[in-house]
């Protein structure tokens, strides 16, 4: 195990901690007990306490044991955007003793479909506003019943923030007798579950992309999730009962831990955006003196370069943290003068369910990964011989440690391919390329496996190429990323017309984004004569994709 990092470790802090033995669930509970009165969360100035929120996690946890019947490790699919009903959906599936299968909201019922289909969920709850793309799943999947909720129930009628659409909308009814209002399982007053699913229990599988084109789940206990928890919250601690801004989305590894499991972990306040709003962000950081925002490059862009950002007094702040994509000197530099902070960046997957590293909060270093968090042994190998490198030289990271996934969701065979053996432990094949320097910072290079990373949403150019095949007018496609100062990387194809069609590149896109997650449509098109090829006849992707890095 490399050491050479610690030399910069967190001060006071041990190299290792004891596994918690408690499941994600009873963090909650544990919590509840603690602060009962402390505000949980807070929605656009709406106040829920912890008393409150586990109230009505038993009461769900319960209507989904004795109501619907979901037993023990069933999967329930969580379909919504950030809201109070998210946290309170994602505690109570793990008081029913299943297990939460989040799904990105931007998804539509094909995405939907593969994943309801590969889990074999036996229930979703979504937001209003997503339910026509899971109600044709009530007919044509497992899925038995859909709980929908609608966000505006759960906002203040005395605030005088900007609310999103999804917060102003007036509950809506949907026929048929698979599908039930949020407030029919709220309201459920019922027997508290018990407590059955312990650290090495199930407890969430979020989906990546893996190593090949259609979507994994990545299977994650309570011991791994914890082991996240546990590392944020003991890394740089906050003060007691420390309120928090959460603008990432829940469903996302990131914002699910830090932003939603470590608040309630430690008896925080999670100050929670549906939407992203840089005038509302600030007077939420002011008004809540939040201590703490982890947020994705683009939107601290955003937020720096609001003419009004300084009209707000933002000296709560102790920490702010980016990810998503490298964040610029320039973009750091600014930040720095608005808060006088310096920001962190850390680096995961889903696969390790958030980080598996992050920057001392003493000696953060600018677009770098970060050195290993507690218990994770992290090398570099070379990608072919699988011989380990050393300092400086660039392969692909390999990391070992307690937060790492047991594998894919029922697909031994690409499980197998993303671990390997190395002096007596299992370590997870991360697919990115890298190097250590020589105080054991981390540094991504680029990328092993075909991703595209836009602004922390992974896109895999196979499935998206695959539905771009569909449109009667393109012959071929081939969809590499494009730099983009943003959100780090955007969708680019290139597109070979079918029959030498004349397309029209606003015609394609919106042809797109009916088929697909928003993030995953081509913003860039190029059209082709035609795509070049190797000996063998595959498109060359690596050769496309070198040229546009070279522009």
């Amino acid at each position: 195990m490399q050491d050479r990092h610690f030399k910069v470790w967190p001060k006071g802090r041990p190299f290792e901690l004891p596994a918690l033995k408690t499941s994600v669930f009873e963090n909650l509970v544990l919590t509840a007990g603690r602060y009962p009165d402390h505000p949980a969360i807070i929605y656009y100035d709406a106040v829920q306490t912890y008393d409150e929120l586990l109230a009505e996690v038993i009461n769900l946890g319960a209507y989904l044991r004795e109501e619907l019947g979901v037993e023990r490790n069933d999967r329930v699919l969580l379909y919504m955007q950030n809201s109070p009903q998210f946290i309170i959906s994602y505690y109570g599936i793990l008081a029913a003793n299943a297990v939460i299968v989040p799904v990105n909201p931007m998804c539509r019922t094909g995405e939907l479909e593969h994943i309801a289909n590969d889990t074999e969920a036996v229930a979703i709850i979504c937001g209003q506003e997503l339910a026509e793309h899971a109600l044709p799943l009530l007919e044509t999947t497992t899925l038995c019943t859909m709980i929908h909720a609608n966000y505006g129930d759960y906002t203040s009628t005395e605030t005088d923030l900007d609310l999103p659409d999804e917060a102003q909308q007036n509950r809506k009814t949907f026929a048929g007798d698979k599908t039930l209002d949020w407030w029919d399982a709220i309201g459920f007053d019922g027997n508290v579950p018990e407590v059955l699913n312990r650290a090495d229990d199930w407890c969430v599988i979020p989906y990546s992309s893996g190593t090949t084109g259609q979507p994994k789940g990545c299977l994650h206990t309570n011991r791994t999730v914890n082991a996240v928890i546990s590392a944020y919250a003991n890394w740089n601690p906050l003060p007691p009962n420390a309120a928090i801004l959460a603008t990432l989305p829940l469903f996302h590894v990131t914002g699910m831990q830090n932003s939603m499991n470590v608040p309630i972990f430690t008896g925080g306040t999670i100050v929670l955006m549906t939407r992203w709003d840089n005038d509302v962000a600030a007077r939420l950081i002011e008004r809540y003196r939040v201590v703490q925002w982890r947020a994705i490059t683009a939107m601290i862009i955003d937020f720096i370069s609001s003419p009004d950002v300084t009209a707000h007094d933002l000296s709560s702040l102790i920490s702010v943290g980016a990810g998503g994509a490298q964040i610029p000197f320039a973009v750091a530099e600014k930040l720095g003068d608005l808060t006088g902070l310096k920001v962190t960046e850390g680096y995961g997957l889903t696969e390790t369910i958030a980080p598996s590293h992050l920057n001392p909060p003493d000696a953060p270093k600018l677009q770098c990964l970060g050195i290993p968090l507690f218990g994770v042994d992290s090398r570099v190998i070379d990608p072919e011989t699988l011989d380990e490198l050393g300092v400086g030289e660039t392969g692909e990271i390999i990391t070992h440690g307690p937060q790492v996934f047991l594998g894919y969701w029922r697909d031994d065979a690409a499980t197998d391919q993303v671990f390997i053996e190395l002096d007596g432990k299992r370590f997870l094949r991360t697919g990115d390329l890298g190097y250590y320097d020589e105080d054991g910072y981390f540094f991504h290079v680029d990328r092993l496996k075909r991703m595209i990373n836009v602004s922390g949403y992974k896109v895999w150019p196979a499935e998206v190429e695959a539905i771009m095949h569909e449109h009667p007018g393109v012959q071929e496609a081939c969809v590499i990323a494009s730099p983009d100062a943003r959100k780090g990387e955007t969708v680019k194809a290139l597109v070979v017309a079918r029959g030498g069609a004349a397309l029209d590149a606003g015609e394609i896109e919106a042809w797109c984004r009916g088929r697909m997650a928003a993030y995953k449509v081509p913003r860039l098109y190029e059209f082709v004569d035609a795509l070049p090829r190797s000996g063998s006849g595959k498109v060359e992707w690596r050769k496309l994709q070198e040229l546009e890095k070279a522009l």
